[in-house]
C-alpha cells in the first residue's frame, strides 16, 4: 500500500473521485508496494483500483492500454531505497572523507533502480520471490555486480555470507530469458588472474542472455585507514588485464559472433594503449561504466566538426577546459582537432590533480570544486571555463565536495559552462553555440 501525494487535475483519477491522501491498496487484485508494481499492473485497459480512505473503496477504470491515470507519490520509487547489505573490500563509499553531502554516504543496492536508472545490484538483498517478480514482469536487462563467480571468494570480497549462494539467481534469470549486463570490479591480486578467467568463462555460458560484462579497476582513495589492503593497477598490470580479457573475448567472439567482455577505458588509459574503434563496442551496452565512452566521444566530435557551417568555423573565442589526469591527453587531442577546424578558437586544457581523494584517483567524474579553485587560481581561463557534466550531481549544481558551480565561478572570476558527455556537446561548448 502506498499513499497518494497528488492527483493531477482533470486526469482519469481526478475525474473518478480519487483524492490526495488516499492510500492505493491494489490494482486488479494485485497489491501495490512500489513503482514496479504500479507501472506493471497499470498497463491494462480495464482496472479495478482499491483505495483506502476511511474505508476501502473500489474504482473501475476503462482506458487505453498504456495510458497514465494521473497519480503522483512521495518518491519516484513509491518506497524507500534498498540499502546495500555488503561490506565490499573495494567499496568507494567506505573511502570517502568526512564532510561531504550526506546522500553520498548512502549505499544503494536496489533492483528497481537497476531497471529504472541502470544501477548495478549485487543480488544479496533479494529473495527468490524478488527474482520471481523480475521474471513475471520481464524486467530486462538486469545489471549485476558479479565481481567473481567463485562463491567463497565472492563472500570474502563482499563480507556477506549470502554473496555466494545468490549467484544461482543469475542462472534463474537467464533461464527465464532475462538479459544480463555484468560488472566486475577488479582488485589486484584478489579476483584477477585465474579467478578472472574462471569468472568470464562461467558467465559466457549464459549467452545469448548475457549481453556483456565490463571489467573496471577498483578505485582507491587516500582514505583507506583500517580497510582491506588493496594495491592499485599500474601500466604493466593494466596491460596484463587487457591482454587477458581480449584473448578470452576473442575466443567467444569466434564462438558467438559478438563481443561479450570489455575492459573500461580507464584500463586502456593506465596501460597507455590505443582505444578500440567504434565497431568493437557494438551497441555500447556498457558505456555508462566507462566502456567505449572516449571512442564514442571522438566519433561524435569528428562527425560534428564535418557539418559545421562556414560561419561557425569563423567563431572567435578564448576558453579553457578542466579535466582529470586520465583523460587529459585525450581531451588535448580533441581540442587540437577543434582548433584545426576553427582557426580563431583558443582553448587551454588544464589537468586537475586529485588532491581531495588522492593522486591515485584520476578520472574527471571525481574532480572536486575545491581542487579546481586551488589549481586554476591565476591561470589563463579566457571568457569561459568548460567542465564535463559528470563532475556534478544530477541537479547540475554541486560538486562532490559540496562546492557549488556559482561558488567556483565566483572564486575564479569566470563564467562556468557545463558540457554533456558527448563529442557534439563538447564542440558546442567550446564554440559557445548553445547555452550549456
Amino acid at each position: 500500500m502506498v499513499k497518494i501525494q497528488k492527483v493531477i487535475k482533470d486526469s482519469i483519477a481526478d475525474n473518478i473521485g480519487i483524492l490526495e491522501g488516499d492510500v492505493l491498496v491494489s490494482i486488479n487484485g494485485r497489491e501495490i508496494n512500489d513503482v514496479l508494481d504500479y507501472r506493471f499492473y497499470l498497463a491494462d485497459q480495464r482496472l479495478c483500483i482499491k483505495i483506502k480512505r476511511d474505508s476501502e473503496n473500489e474504482f473501475i477504470i476503462e482506458k487505453q492500454l498504456y495510458d497514465d491515470i494521473g497519480l503522483e507519490f512521495e518518491t519516484p520509487l513509491m518506497d524507500k531505497k534498498h540499502r546495500c547489505e555488503n561490506k565490499c573490500i573495494f567499496c568507494f563509499i567506505d573511502q570517502l572523507p568526512k564532510g561531504m553531502r550526506e546522500t553520498l554516504y548512502f549505499k544503494d543496492d536496489d533492483s528497481r533502480l537497476s531497471f529504472l536508472h541502470g544501477n548495478y545490484i549485487t543480488l544479496t538483498n533479494l529473495e527468490k520471490k524478488d527474482i520471481d517478480r523480475i521474471i513475471e514482469m520481464h524486467i530486462s536487462p538486469v545489471n549485476i555486480s558479479v565481481h567473481t563467480t567463485n562463491p567463497e571468494l565472492r563472500c570474502k570480497m563482499m563480507h556477506n555470507k549470502r554473496a555466494g549462494e545468490v549467484l544461482s539467481y543469475i542462472k534463474m534469470l537467464s533461464d527465464a530469458g532475462i538479459e544480463i549486463c555484468g560488472q566486475i570490479v577488479l582488485c589486484r591480486g584478489i579476483n584477477d588472474g585465474e579467478e578472472l578467467t574462471k569468472s568470464l568463462n562461467d558467465l559466457a555460458q549464459f549467452y545469448p542472455n548475457l549481453r556483456s560484462v565490463c571489467i573496471v579497476p577498483s578505485g582507491l582513495t587516500k582514505y583507506r585507514e583500517k580497510l582491506y589492503p588493496l594495491k592499485g593497477f599500474d601500466k604493466s598490470s593494466s596491460r596484463e588485464v587487457i591482454k587477458q580479457v581480449e584473448n578470452i573475448n576473442k575466443f567467444y567472439r569466434k564462438k558467438y559472433g559478438k563481443n561479450l567482455f570489455f575492459c573500461s577505458d580507464e584500463f586502456y588509459l593506465m596501460a597507455e594503449k590505443k582505444l578500440h574503434n567504434d565497431e568493437y563496442y557494438e551497441d555500447y551496452s556498457q558505456i555508462d561504466n566507462g566502456v567505449g565512452m572516449l571512442t564514442s566521444f571522438e566519433k561524435e566530435l569528428d562527425l560534428y566538426l564535418k557539418v559545421l557551417s562556414s560561419d561557425e568555423r569563423k567563431i572567435k573565442r578564448t576558453v579553457s577546459v578542466a579535466t582529470g589526469e586520465a583523460a587529459y591527453d585525450f581531451i588535448c587531442k580533441m581540442v587540437k582537432r577543434i582548433k584545426k577546424k576553427c582557426k580563431h578558437v583558443e582553448c587551454n586544457v588544464y589537468k586537475i590533480v586529485n588532491d581531495y581523494f588522492g593522486h591515485t584517483i584520476t578520472v574527471s567524474g571525481l574532480i572536486t570544486g575545491v581542487d579546481m579553485i586551488n589549481q586554476l587560481k591565476g591561470k589563463t581561463l579566457g571568457e569561459e571555463l568548460i567542465l564535463p557534466r559528470n563532475m556534478l550531481r544530477a541537479e547540475g549544481d554541486l560538486f562532490l565536495c559540496n562546492t557549488s558551480v556559482d561558488e567556483l565561478s565566483s572564486k575564479l572570476d569566470i563564467r562556468v559552462g557545463i558540457a554533456e558527455i558527448d563529442g557534439a556537446s563538447f564542440v558546442d561548448a567550446i564554440l559557445g553555440l548553445k547555452e550549456v
